[in-house]
């Protein structure tokens, strides 16, 4: 049986470039968002009080019916040690989790979420040709204030995420989360990785963080955002300017909760002054 692990956290966060270097490793199968979390969440509703099946479907059967989720899509995948499955609702699970896979880890990949409002923002631009579907209307797309308004929504792109990962880091299963920070992965990421593999326990594989191979066009485009998921071939940090008005970028800068360990029994890999 494989193992599995988790990867979650905030959009434009570096999960898709963890996952990138996580599959040169031969053991391990990883990769973008899985649709897993949606099915967890709909077949959930369907067992739970309330659904029309609630009443003759117990505990023990709700647990063996989401167990089988992922048994089922990793199928063709059983000769793989371990696996990660991606998706931005596991911060939200923690208790599940925790429950079905007792021994399971979550990665939690974060950013400063201004710089994540920015990195959406870009690539809005970058496709000036499409309405994403990011976006419900044009009251929603018309300008860079409404679209950021709408991306911190509590059920949207980036403010659901930021809001999973709070409950998360402060919740009672937060000591198998790890906060891993874009920047530092990118700057450092033999030293970041390293510590990810103590984390999960595993023996260490040397990275190749100057050819790394990922994309994902035809998904990408179906949601009218080319470029979402493609990684560059070499791990790097490279230093820009925000697009966004100074105001926005004021606002969206102070929200970085887990620079703070005083309430949270989470891991955060941390720079050393």
């Amino acid at each position: 049986m494989p193992k599995f692990h988790f990867i979650s956290g905030l959009p434009r966060s570096g999960s898709t470039l963890l996952s990138a270097i996580l599959l040169q490793n031969p053991r391990f199968h990883a990769g973008m968002s899985s649709p897993l979390g949606s099915l967890f969440s709909s077949v959930l509703d369907q067992c739970s009080a309330g659904s029309e099946f609630g009443s003759v479907i117990d505990t023990n059967m709700r647990r063996r019916l989401l167990r089988g989720l992922f048994d089922s899509y990793y199928g063709d995948k059983a000769d793989t040690p371990v696996i990660f499955d991606t998706n931005r609702q596991w911060c939200a699970r923690l208790p599940a989790i925790n429950e079905l896979f007792p021994h399971a880890k979550v990665i939690a990949c974060v950013r400063n979420v201004a710089w994540v409002m920015d990195s959406i923002e870009r690539l809005y631009r970058a496709n000036p040709f499409e309405n994403t579907k990011l976006f419900s209307d044009a009251n929603e797309r018309n300008t860079v204030e409404s679209r950021v308004e709408t991306l911190a929504q509590r059920n949207r792109l980036v403010g659901y995420a930021w809001s999973a990962l709070k409950e998360a880091y402060y919740g009672e299963q937060a000591d198998s989360l790890l906060i891993v920070d874009y920047d530092l992965l990118s700057q450092a990421p033999d030293r970041v990785m390293r510590l990810v593999y103590d984390f999960i326990g595993e023996p260490w594989f040397e990275h190749d963080f100057d050819n790394l191979a990922y994309d994902a066009p035809e998904f990408d485009q179906a949601l009218g955002v080319s470029g979402l998921h493609k990684v560059k071939r070499k791990v790097e940090l490279t230093p820009r300017r925000t697009i966004l008005p100074p105001d926005i970028f004021e606002k969206y800068a102070e929200l970085s909760f887990w620079n703070d360990g005083r309430s949270s029994a989470a891991n955060v890999i941390r720079i050393k002054n």
